[in-house]
């Protein structure tokens, strides 16, 4: 490996780590706000969900987006429709894999520069 593969794999590393720290904040913040952390990282063929929580009879998938800045439009700019249609699919797959049929609420928590914002029912069930 050369030192400038070296680095972007640092660089990779690195944002890996802020994700991971992001959605901490997330899960943590939702708790304390009542909600009910069920599950994390579902992934399936085609998508993927951040975190799962159960908000009274109902659940909540949420996305969790970190940007250091609002350049580019911030996190919440980076939720494409293409992105939304990955996180339906795995929702449907969540539910299904379960065997559920519950309320749902698709929810964002955007974290940028520090700030932690949640943006509830971002997208139609």
């Amino acid at each position: 490996m050369n030192k400038d593969e070296a680095q972007k794999g640092g660089a990779r590393n690195s944002e890996i780590r802020k994700g991971m720290a992001a959605e901490q904040a997330a899960a943590d913040y939702l708790v304390a706000q009542g909600l009910k952390l069920v599950a994390r990282n579902h992934r399936c063929r085609g998508g993927e969900i951040d975190l799962i929580l159960r908000d009274g009879a109902g659940l909540v998938f949420v996305e969790v987006r970190e940007r250091a800045g609002a350049g580019f439009g911030g996190a919440a700019a980076s939720i494409t429709a293409s992105k939304q249609a990955r996180i339906r699919l795995a929702a449907q797959h969540y539910l299904s894999r379960h065997g559920l049929d519950l309320p749902c609420r698709f929810d964002a928590v955007l974290v940028q520069g520090g700030r932690l914002e949640w943006l509830r029912a971002v997208m139609g069930a």
